[in-house]
């Protein structure tokens, strides 16, 4: 049997567990939130990206119940929280900090909520060992804090924030603190996690690739509004303005004008005395539109004769090398003084390179490899 893709979103059968309903959040004179609307699935891990002074902080703020919006609601489950305080919402935070208890065990930290709540030592018991056991921390039961490592204080501080089995759960940039092997490594802890649990949840970060990697969706967010929500996949490959194409990955923006020539194909005009670049594009562009081409580095081939074939091409220099190893940016510099970057894969050890700094070089592209923009 084909596993069922997990996909809520485009199922209109589907209730959401949380919707934003045209929610405005000022501070003073400030818009920190305008005018938003989002709907979030039940067992969705669900990605808030984007710069800092986005709003997205704002919007996980709403959702614990720091703040309220000064217009619109929040549904949480069907019920409208603005009048339910932070302590009495199925939600929990998990701060940036962590903010552990630095006197008690890392068995104590987990209990702490379960305590407040004056369960049965019985249930606290098991619920404490089933948390060790999802986080793998069995064994540093009675440590304090500043005696596991900082990764393991981030999953203390997961198993705490879970205990309670919250209808969903706040991640504000938790692996900021954590270093870069580290973060990868935890970024497939949490998604395990997640699955394993169920819970919903939410992770605020301005680390696009730690959103593409654990994300089920994506919002990318700018100055208080959602620029686009989509899959990780469909904000990578098909951006819906250029601050998207942009905030994601590498990408080469061409500006021009669009003139249709033929069923969902456009010339885009780039510069004086060039060739015209095609494009196809399922959005309609009237003759003269401004438009930009946002293509990635990786669709765009680099060689020292122009390919027979290519359906773009243009000749340049190389400008500037980027060795990272795996991939090299190659740099070139068009006639018009345009700069396209092209990414060729390191498959072999390299002896040397096939191009240096000022080759004169061809780069091309398919006619479907970018996608053409009207804002």
């Amino acid at each position: 049997m084909a596993e069922t893709i997990f996909a809520p979103w485009d199922d209109p059968t589907e209730k959401p567990l949380i919707r934003f309903r045209n929610v405005t959040k000022r501070f003073g004179a400030f818009t920190a939130i305008d005018d938003l609307t989002l709907d979030i699935f039940e067992r969705e891990f669900f990605a808030l990206l984007g710069p800092s002074g986005c709003g997205k902080t704002t919007m996980m703020r709403m959702l614990a119940g720091f703040e309220t919006p000064s217009e619109g609601t929040i549904e949480l489950a069907g019920q409208d929280i603005a009048a339910v305080p932070p302590n009495k919402r199925a939600v929990n935070m998990m701060f940036q900090s962590y903010a552990l208890f630095p006197h008690l065990s890392v068995y104590d930290n987990i209990a702490f909520g379960l305590r407040r709540d004056s369960l049965p030592r019985a249930d606290i018991d098991a619920r404490v060992g089933e948390m060790l056991k999802l986080t793998r921390l069995e064994k540093f039961a009675r440590r304090k804090p500043h005696q596991i490592s900082g990764g393991q204080r981030q999953r203390v501080a997961l198993a705490r924030s879970l205990a309670k089995a919250p209808k969903l759960l706040l991640l504000d940039e938790p692996l900021g603190a954590l270093d870069a092997k580290l973060r990868q490594a935890t970024q497939f802890e949490l998604m395990d996690i997640q699955e394993k649990t169920g819970t919903t949840f939410v992770i605020v970060t301005h680390d696009q690739e730690e959103a593409m990697t654990v994300a089920s969706r994506v919002a990318v967010m700018d100055e208080g509004r959602v620029m686009q929500v989509a899959t990780p996949e469909r904000i990578y490959e098909a951006p819906e303005s250029v601050y998207v194409a942009d905030f994601i990955g590498d990408v080469n923006i061409v500006p021009g004008t669009a003139r249709a020539v033929g069923d969902g194909l456009f010339q885009l005009n780039w510069a004086e005395d060039t060739v015209p670049f095609i494009a196809a594009s399922e959005g309609a562009f009237s003759e003269g539109q401004a438009c930009h081409l946002a293509i990635r580095p990786e669709k765009i081939a680099i060689s020292a004769e122009r390919p027979p074939e290519a359906e773009n091409a243009v000749h340049g220099k190389v400008l500037d090398i980027a060795y990272l190893g795996n991939l090299s940016t190659y740099h070139v510099e068009l006639p018009g003084g345009q700069v396209i970057k092209a990414q060729t894969a390191n498959t072999r050890r390299i002896s040397r390179r096939s191009f240096t700094w000022e080759d004169p070089v061809w780069v091309s592209w398919t006619k479907t490899a970018g996608v053409l923009l009207d804002q």
